[in-house]
């Protein structure tokens, strides 16, 4: 290496030790550090560029972004939502652009997030009440905008979700508001609702569950019963929970749209497998007919509040066979990989 490119791999690192800059305005490494880098077939560690940022991002996004607390249940951006609905809750409705403006001082990451997580929140039908078009989970047709649309809590949030003596407070990021660390929800709010985020290095996926069934398995729990508690869709279908292995990662639950018979050339799907919408289902029907694999003459989607695709057979193909053709080459059937990753004393 020469003499000149010595003194600045030192200088390089002098600069970085006293906390200094090595790239230019537009952010871009500086041409005779470049050179360093770059200089033959050597390859030289700029040792504190990326050391600290990348932690700080992957601790930023795992804890206050992708994965739900296991005290509430909720990820960041939900309880913000939930606080701030409650802090203007007076019984009637509010438009959501509204809802998602008081959320902004507690949220630092932008409208289009809140205004998402909330319509997602809206869409599970438990903790808001929902006026105008909040999409289709089944069709996964779009909410309208915010200034369409309107929400409040619900009877049961208020009475389950918070309690002012017992919550537990902290700045907002910018210091000019208080939060809830956590809302002392009295109901297992995470296994309801489940919940699913993608962060840096893990992913969190949690399924929902029955509403009654929570509230039996909490019962025997508190008596120290044994029970059992599997998940229970939204959008209907058989599962199959024989490997489910308590959630935990590992488990899987294989999942499979209903499908009835209507006449010798007709069937219908009229409950569809958890992840998917009935435009995820017609697809794959008609890529699997291209590759031959069925043969459909024609598919109606006629989904409304319940689902309803009706899928018209040739006169010489059996709909049973059809039927089995379906759960194996089509999303009418599927295996999910559960992975039960919350937050718990600050870290997953």
């Amino acid at each position: 290496m020469s003499d000149e490119s010595e003194d600045i791999r030192e200088e390089l690192e002098i600069e970085e030790a006293e906390g200094g800059e090595i790239s230019g305005a537009d952010g871009q490494i500086s041409e005779k550090y470049r050179k360093i880098i770059d200089d033959g077939s050597k390859k030289y560690k700029l040792s504190g560029m990326y050391k600290e940022w990348f932690l700080d991002y992957a601790s930023e996004v795992i804890l206050e972004r992708a994965v739900p607390h296991i005290l509430d249940g909720l990820k960041p951006v939900q309880r913000r939502i939930l606080h701030a609905m409650k802090e203007c809750d007076d019984g009637r409705l509010n438009k959501v652009a509204s809802l998602v403006g008081a959320t902004m001082p507690y949220h630092p990451h932008g409208d289009a997030s809140i205004k998402d997580a909330l319509v997602q929140l809206g869409q599970k039908d438990l903790l808001i009440d929902c006026q105008g078009n909040w999409g289709n989970i089944l069709t996964g047709d779009d909410a309208a905008a915010g200034r369409y649309i309107e929400a409040r809590l619900t009877q049961f949030a208020r009475e389950v979700v918070f309690n002012a003596k017992t919550t537990e407070w902290t700045p907002s990021y910018d210091g000019r508001n208080q939060e809830p660390v956590n809302l002392p929800v009295k109901f297992p709010l995470l296994l309801m609702q489940g919940s699913q985020g993608v962060a840096v290095g893990l992913a969190c996926k949690m399924l929902p569950h029955n509403f009654n069934e929570l509230i039996d398995a909490s019962v025997a729990y508190l008596k120290g019963e044994d029970f059992e508690l599997y998940p229970d869709f939204p959008t209907g279908g058989l599962a199959d929970v024989s490997s489910y292995n308590r959630g935990i990662r590992g488990g899987r639950v294989k999942v499979r749209a209903r499908i009835e018979k209507i006449s010798k050339n007709q069937i219908a799907i009229t409950e569809i497998p958890f992840g998917n919408t009935t435009s995820d289902i017609i697809d794959s029907i008609l890529k699997a007919n291209e590759r031959g694999k069925i043969k459909v003459r024609k598919v109606d989607d006629n989904t409304a509040d319940k689902v309803e695709i009706v899928i018209t057979l040739p006169n010489d193909v059996s709909p049973d066979k059809t039927i089995d053709a379906l759960y194996a080459f089509t999303k009418c059937e599927f295996p999910i990989s559960p992975n039960s990753c919350v937050i718990k004393d600050k870290k997953p």
